[in-house]
């Protein structure tokens, strides 16, 4: 099979969702028809009883939420399928936000009980910002939640983008009896199924087929007819181009608890979404089919394994061939590496693969040379774009409660914040550590790893601080002034470049007023970029 055929079989995209949508659950069930999985794991009372196949780590175990990207690969329906499963909770956006860099399209749940909510929001924000095509799921329709019309008003309203339902849902909560799909014209009748796929459907094209009425009801089956009459009269037939251009969303309606209405899903998921497409770069796009390999590091983890204390780069392949035992070029070391080890994933599980092709997310074992956003080529001296670290909004100082252990947490809080679980500046003199985070939740999840993976015991102190700046400016004598003035409040990232903290809204604007000839950066991707794109 040549490079082409490899693109158009390959779908990426990530689930993504507000807290307890069901966005783990649905995954689960994914993987239940792709065969990756015989019996999905469940989430219930926020304990993991029978551990969800993504949520790997310890401590999501324990805490029953995701708050790491997992990858899996599966096939379906002739199509390699790269599923990345996303944290949900806002502490952890920002890992969401770099995984939503490497995929070419987004499924996003809903719950229908509670409708739009605030993580939805700034998710769909993202994905607006790149035009990511998205399919929507609204879960949990076995239960007594909004009408399905004032769903889809409030979507289109709060998330900025026109539907397409493509199923409908017959009642809902006590009388939800099934789905009608309106992409294939099937009649799916509701079962609590849970960990089995779906029973098969009844083919109803003409809705004044009597059959209709025998399955549901004289009262549902003219309920349903109504409905689908205005639907087809307000939302009208899918516009394929703009759903790859990111500005329509399919709508589909289930229970990914009860395993129902996913099949419809992932059917039309396969033959709709967008194979892999082109990516930016700092000397313009480059396209999945030309021959020379590329790719960039959108996720570093360490200790996937406990065991075996492993650090693995996740890759996403974006142009050409990767092959395995050959060298590739690192962009920003300006060396020549080569991977033995190349790994796909299911969660925590990882298999050994000898070449890999755009759209696929391939695991690197990392000896400390990655950092997110690095790029791989096959020679070529270009950066992927739009990879960015943002400034934290939470900053407490680290604090070592086991002198003896120094070493050990040094290490555990530098690879740590390679991942992007938080970001580490340190401020001279004494060499104090700083970790800046987006909410709370990250700090717990930390310590919990360097003490449980590290060795290494610690606790934080809070401190006050605004934001993070990093300062460029093309009069360096003039920065250095700054520097020297502001030494209380001037910390380096992990790569040495100043980072101006400031200690309050108010003192930020008023530094950029004084000081006209610096710029204050609030991401980092000037680092790759002449311009910056906060």
């Amino acid at each position: 099979m040549g490079l082409k055929e490899e693109i158009t079989r390959r779908h990426t995209f990530a689930i993504i969702s507000h807290p307890d949508a069901g966005k783990t659950t649905l995954t689960e069930k994914f993987l239940l028809y792709g065969g990756a999985i015989q019996t999905a794991g469940a989430v219930k009372s926020n304990k993991i009883r029978k551990g969800a196949t993504s949520d790997f780590m310890e401590i999501e175990r324990q805490r029953g939420i995701s708050v790491s990207t997992s990858v899996m690969t599966f096939e379906y329906d002739g199509k390699l399928i790269n599923l990345l499963d996303t944290p949900g909770h806002k502490d952890f956006a920002e890992d969401t936000y770099r995984t939503l860099t490497a995929v070419d399209s987004v499924v996003l749940v809903i719950d229908c009980v509670k409708g739009v909510e605030e993580q939805t929001r700034r998710l769909m924000e993202v994905c607006r910002m790149r035009n990511t095509p998205v399919m929507v799921f609204i879960n949990k329709l076995d239960l007594e939640g909004q009408d399905p019309f004032d769903l889809l008003d409030e979507v289109e309203k709060e998330l900025n983008i026109k539907v397409t339902p493509l199923s409908w849902p017959i009642g809902i909560g006590a009388t939800f009896q099934g789905v009608y799909d309106l992409y294939d014209k099937d009649l799916r009748l509701f079962e609590e199924l849970k960990t089995k796929v779906e029973a098969a459907a009844v083919h109803i094209d003409d809705l004044s087929d009597p059959r209709l009425d025998e399955q549901l009801g004289g009262d549902a089956a003219a309920l349903l007819r109504h409905d689908v009459e205005l639907i087809d009269g307000v939302y009208g037939k899918l516009d394929m181009g703009r759903y790859l251009s990111g500005h329509t969303a399919p709508v589909f309606f289930g229970s990914a608890f009860n395993n129902f209405g996913v099949k419809e899903v992932l059917d039309t998921f396969v033959r709709i979404a967008p194979p892999p497409g082109p990516r930016p770069t700092d000397h313009g796009e480059v396209l999945p089919d030309e021959p020379k390999f590329s790719g960039f590091v959108f996720k570093i983890h360490a200790n996937l394994d406990p065991n075996h204390r492993d650090r693995i780069a996740f890759l996403r392949v974006c142009s050409g061939r990767f092959a395995r035992n050959t060298y590739y070029h690192h962009v920003r070391l300006d060396k020549d590496v080569r991977f033995s080890t190349p790994t796909t994933f299911m969660a925590a599980a990882k298999t050994i693969v000898d070449e890999a092709w755009p759209g696929d997310v391939i695991g690197l074992f990392d000896t400390g040379q990655f950092k997110i956003g690095d790029t791989m080529t096959e020679g070529a001296n270009f950066n992927f774009r739009g990879i960015p670290e943002f400034s934290p909004e939470l900053f407490r100082e680290l604090v070592n409660n086991d002198p003896m252990r120094s070493k050990q947490l040094e290490k555990g809080i530098r690879q740590l914040t390679d991942e992007g679980v938080a970001q580490l500046f340190t401020q001279q003199p004494g060499n104090k550590k700083i970790v800046g985070c987006v909410g709370d939740l990250q700090f717990d999840v930390i310590r919990y790893r360097l003490e449980h993976e590290y060795g290494a015991a610690c606790s934080f102190q809070t401190m006050q601080a605004h934001k993070a700046c990093w300062l460029t400016s093309t009069n360096d004598a003039v920065l250095q002034q700054f520097i020297r003035t502001k030494a209380l409040q001037i910390v380096q990232d992990k790569d040495g470049n100043p980072v101006f903290i400031a200690p309050s809204g108010y003192m930020l604007e008023l530094e950029r007023r004084n000081n006209p000839e610096i710029t204050f950066h609030t991401t980092s991707e000037f680092k790759t970029l002449a311009v910056d794109k906060a």
